[in-house]
């Protein structure tokens, strides 16, 4: 069982060794569909399981062809971080769409709508 801070060492090299294999390694047409970034990656204590959690820019049909080469590639993605990262046993991988973003930017959109459609507060009247 590893510690707390070695889990999220791990982690954060997933993320960074994931990320570099999204730019220059993965040859899948279905995940150049959508633009790709890592956005957090959830390890298990034990170090055996990894859910890459990945934000797509595009439109729906591109976010589901780009999760689908996502998920046909995660067997090259754990053998390559077997070989780039020394654990005693690779994690075994699976990628997760993050919507989290689009999300925060729906928040943000109807807080912008409820300001505009507020109407001015007089504060003369609160004084009376």
């Amino acid at each position: 069982m590893a510690n707390d801070r070695r889990v999220s060492r791990v982690s954060s090299l997933i993320k960074r060794e994931v990320s570099q294999m999204l730019l220059m390694e993965i040859k899948d047409d279905r995940v150049g569909a959508g633009m790709v970034s890592v956005t957090d990656v959830d390890l298990s204590h034990d170090l055996q399981h990894a859910k890459i959690f990945v934000s797509i820019y595009g439109n729906e049909d591109a976010k589901a062809e780009t999760m689908a080469g996502l998920k046909a590639s995660a067997g090259f993605v754990r053998r390559e971080l077997g070989q780039r990262i020394r654990l005693r046993r690779t994690p075994e991988v699976v990628f997760l769409e993050d919507s989290s973003l689009e999300r925060g930017d729906r928040m943000l959109h109807l807080l912008d709508h409820i300001k505009t459609d507020r109407p001015p507060e007089d504060d003369d009247s609160e004084e009376e």
